[in-house]
């Protein structure tokens, strides 16, 4: 069975996900990709197939928490800009535990990244 990775990105990681994403294009396309809406249609962009959700301050960050919770997502990357502030904080935030709560591996960087696909895919 595919598993499911969610890729998420803040505007000033957006460009950094989409490296990402070409680094690991053959490993990706094992798995079944979910993405917050604008950095879903940059991953597009790489030929990667993409389910997108709404945009993260329009209640994709919960939209995929949700899908955590109900055990339908196997690893989380999430490129934070951690020196931004963000309105949907709380939904970051409730996504953050909500990986912690359903020990579901979520990565906030490129190292972690990596790994977490060698390690699912």
């Amino acid at each position: 069975m595919k598993k499911t990775i969610a890729l998420i990105a803040h505007d000033g990681k957006k460009a950094d996900m989409v490296a990402f994403v070409k680094d690991h294009l053959e490993d990706l396309r094992q798995a079944n990709i979910i993405a917050t809406g604008t950095t879903g249609s940059y991953v597009l962009k790489t030929g990667l197939p993409v389910e997108l959700k709404l945009s993260g301050p329009k209640g994709g960050d919960a939209q995929i928490a949700a899908l955590t919770a109900e055990g339908k997502v196997d690893g989380i990357i999430f490129f934070r800009d951690p020196l931004g502030k963000h309105v949907h904080e709380p939904d970051i935030q409730m996504l953050m535990r909500i990986s912690d709560l359903y020990n579901v591996p979520l990565a906030t960087n490129p190292a972690t990244g990596s790994l977490i696909i060698k390690g699912l895919l």
